[in-house]
């Protein structure tokens, strides 16, 4: 006998619309849907497991009497036309949901092992000079720009970032999908990072979908809430005014850092092209973006002009990514694996774990794996044997 379920056709409703399927998608993997809101049909059990996995839906959420509610776990600072974005997709939920968990375990992990607190979290405010945090930030990193011109390649520079950032405590994840999910992509449109700030387990979470020129931004960008003592979901809105103060302030801070302002004054030629925005680009090892903006913040840029730039300069960023993803492979999942997990969490884990003080199927969980071998072979990648 096949089972047959009723649904509320607001909880199907609410679960396409959470997971963000078109038309074409519901046509492809749920053909029935539209009987099933009509109450024509019910599905079978199997067939609403399916639709579960599916919208990335836990199956017990499906059988309340209207869809729950489910805030941002986090503050929102993302605008659209100075407007808050209200709608969540489930990939983002799911990468916050992800972070917090291990951010909960480092946190006891490191008050087990009485590791000192990040002295600097919450030691600035938006009343503070840009500038002269900045320059704090610049001496904690070590990330001048002396420092930044031994790297050869955006990919460098951010991995260095990244092993300073970490190396003041602070835990650093750069993925560009849920989990270890290649089906799922992360939107850069959507969001671009957030920080999630504790004392003991700060920890910042960066869209690897965007551009390695980007990343370097939004990292400094989060790295300033940390200073602020604020956790946040940003967009790091570059091109558009914003009124929500402490994203203003972390756009000075973070662009400060990476192009100081007096620099950007004496580095500039005169000339506004291509070839000198990527040679600037170059130099300060930032997207050709962030050297518009410090242009507009320089005077030589006035703001509609900025504007007007800053798409025409946007769409070719966009299109040389396109291009670079359509010719590049999946990568090595051992060399990323570390980079989405942050390696001070994962060596924290293995050690835990060879310590028997985590099991290995709650390190397994952590980790993103579900095999011993592959464990074995990220202990490897990492080092912490």
């Amino acid at each position: 006998m096949v089972v047959r379920v009723r649904v509320e056709p607001a909880l199907l409703r609410w679960a396409v619309d959470r997971a963000g399927w078109t038309e074409e998608t519901i046509a492809q993997r749920a053909p029935r849907l539209d009987a099933w809101l009509a109450d024509n049909a019910r599905p079978t059990l199997k067939q609403l497991e399916r639709f579960a996995h599916s919208t990335h839906t836990p199956l017990g959420l499906l059988f309340l009497s209207e869809p729950p509610d489910e805030p941002m776990p986090i503050p929102d600072m993302r605008t659209l036309g100075n407007r808050a974005i209200t709608r969540p997709s489930v990939d983002l939920l799911d990468t916050i949901y992800a972070c917090q968990s291990r951010q909960d375990w480092y946190r006891d992990y490191a008050t087990n092992n009485g590791l000192p607190g990040v002295e600097f979290v919450g030691s600035a405010d938006v009343s503070d000079s840009p500038e002269r945090v900045a320059t704090q930030v610049r001496s904690a990193l070590k990330f001048d720009l002396p420092q930044r011109a031994a790297f050869n390649t955006w990919e460098e520079a951010l991995r260095k970032l990244i092993d300073r950032i970490e190396g003041i405590g602070i835990l650093v994840m750069v993925s560009g999908i849920v989990g270890s999910d290649t089906h799922r992509t992360l939107n850069p449109e959507e969001f671009r990072g957030f920080a999630l700030v504790d004392s003991n387990a700060p920890l910042i979470f960066i869209n690897g979908a965007d551009t390695k020129a980007a990343q370097i931004f939004t990292m400094v960008h989060e790295l300033a809430h940390v200073w602020l003592g604020e956790s946040a979901l940003s967009d790091a809105p570059m091109a558009r005014h914003t009124e929500n103060a402490a994203e203003l302030w972390c756009n000075q801070v973070a662009a400060e850092v990476l192009v100081p302002l007096a620099s950007i004054r004496h580095e500039y030629r005169g000339q506004l092209s291509v070839s000198e925005l990527e040679r600037l680009a170059r130099t300060y090892r930032v997207s050709t973006l962030v050297i518009l903006k410090r242009l507009h913040d320089a005077h030589f840029l006035a703001w509609d002009e900025y504007q007007a730039r800053y798409e025409v300069e946007l769409e070719r960023v966009i299109a040389a990514l396109t291009e670079r993803r359509g010719s590049s492979g999946g990568g090595n999942y051992y060399y990323t694996q570390p980079i989405r997990l942050s390696r001070q969490f994962a060596r924290a884990v293995i050690a835990d774990t060879f310590e028997g003080k985590t099991p290995y199927r709650d390190a397994y969980h952590l980790l993103g794996t579900k095999k011993h071998q592959t464990f074995q072979n990220l202990v490897a990648e990492i080092g912490a044997a």
